[in-house]
């Protein structure tokens, strides 16, 4: 696979807390003249980048982003915003507190609610499989499954570690075959993204690829 269909399946990403806005269009831009799937960036720039580019750029956003934690109530609300300042991709974060306490209903019904307010929009589901047991990876995938989202995603890129090959096999084998994969985190090669779109990672969460492109 050539690197420029590789980079096809990037969702090109700037989430650092202190993102500036020359950050963002420096993103904007390259993810235009490479062809990425999307821009991956933080809520508060979505309507600055929707107003700027337009139908030029794929918007990607986090909800929930990075601990997961937040009340159902509130990742709703972020999710509406989202995509009424111009977002077609949502990539919320579970409530891992209730995946540990084994509150799978809990999990699966704030999926539901928030795949009902994202409609034909994508919802991509984050399990920050670093912090899970493959049981615990097993029924996630299960849960997404069934909540209907488009994708599951590893990890936020923000927690004790990325996407590893072994994550993305296991997800790709239990989640439904209407459901992708998303690998996230730690993709520094273009070796590396293409084991992952072999072992089934439809999308990578990556900000290193591009950086290759540019000093080849």
């Amino acid at each position: 696979m050539d690197q420029k269909e590789i980079l096809k399946h990037v969702d090109h990403t700037q989430l650092r807390a202190f993102a500036t806005w020359e950050d963002i269009q420096k993103l904007c831009e390259e993810a235009i003249e490479y062809e990425t799937a999307s821009v991956c960036i933080p809520p508060c720039y979505i309507k600055r980048v929707h107003d700027t580019y337009g139908e030029k750029i794929n918007i990607c956003t986090v909800v929930g982003f990075p601990l997961g934690y937040s009340v159902t109530e509130a990742k709703a609300a972020e999710t509406k915003k989202a995509l009424e300042d111009g977002a077609s991709e949502v990539d919320m974060v579970v409530n891992i507190s209730d995946v540990k306490n084994g509150n799978y209903d809990a999990v699966q019904a704030e999926i539901a609610a928030l795949k009902k307010i994202t409609g034909d929009k994508i919802l991509k589901v984050i399990i920050e499989t670093c912090l899970l047991t493959d049981e615990e990876k097993i029924k996630m995938c299960e849960i997404v499954t069934n909540a209907g989202a488009e994708f599951i995603k590893t990890s936020t890129g923000f927690s004790t570690a990325g996407a590893t090959f072994s994550d993305v096999e296991l997800m790709r084998q239990y989640v439904g075959t209407n459901v992708k994969v998303k690998a996230a985190g730690g993709i520094s090669s273009f070796e590396d993204a293409e084991k992952f779109i072999e072992l089934g990672a439809d999308r990578l969460g990556t900000s290193r690829l591009v950086k290759i492109m540019k000093h080849v």
